[in-house]
């Protein structure tokens, strides 16, 4: 029924005109109602107003009906919005994570899975640290580059509270890859960290320079003078 709700309302708000050119820009073979990410946002938080969710298993299933069963993509987007939603704020812990891996492996888009990386996997890194430190350093050498990409991303809000570490820890088993979607990172978490300590992220480029791909230097250093 919240599926069914949600999918009629985003159907009367879409732009049929705008719903390709938005499909070809993501590359996304799931196509689009044609709504605007504005727009999005004041769709789910007036669907989703009334929630309750009984339970951590509540909660998830309705995650998951939304994502496993969205024919469009703003309906999937809808499903992260609601994986955020203010009343599963005591949900976001390390026993939640499962239901994260699902939507990074099947989302397999760096849309998807930059959003679940940097919101969702962040926060619970930051109320369960010991454990999740120790899952994303295992993610980190992952066969499955999108769950190798969260491990790289997750601290991108954390900025004086970033784990250096742990970071860098993480962006290692990727150092040396061809692959674009972590080669770009691996520049972006350093360029985030960069506004907090330039001179720190001009030392470990220095330091690591020709390890790292041209594309992850210029990403890292792109806003030091």
């Amino acid at each position: 029924m919240l599926l069914m709700k949600l999918r009629k309302t985003l159907k009367h708000a879409g732009d049929p005109v705008k719903a390709p050119v938005m499909q070809a820009y993501m590359k996304s073979a799931m196509p689009y109602h044609g709504v605007s990410a504005p727009q999005l946002r004041k769709i789910c938080k007036t669907t989703f107003a009334d929630l309750q969710f009984a339970s951590r298993p509540d909660w998830q299933a309705q995650v998951l009906e939304l994502w496993r069963n969205a024919r469009f993509r703003e309906e999937r987007y809808a499903a992260l919005y609601l994986a955020g939603h203010k009343r599963a704020q005591l949900f976001q812990t390390i026993s939640t994570m499962k239901v994260y891996e699902e939507l990074i492996v099947t989302g397999a888009w760096w849309d998807y899975v930059d959003h679940v990386a940097s919101h969702r996997v962040g926060q619970i890194l930051r109320n369960d640290p010991a454990p999740m430190r120790r899952k994303m350093l295992s993610w980190s050498k992952s066969n499955n580059l999108w769950k190798r990409r969260t491990a790289i991303l997750c601290q991108l809000r954390f900025k004086t509270e970033t784990d250096l570490d742990l970071l860098y820890a993480c962006i290692e088993p990727s150092i040396g890859s061809q692959e674009f979607f972590l080669r770009k990172a691996i520049g972006w978490a350093l360029r985030q960290y960069a506004w907090t300590d330039s001179a720190e992220i001009k030392r470990y480029v220095g330091l690591n320079g020709a390890r790292l791909s041209g594309l992850s230097c210029r990403e890292a250093l792109k806003n030091i003078d």
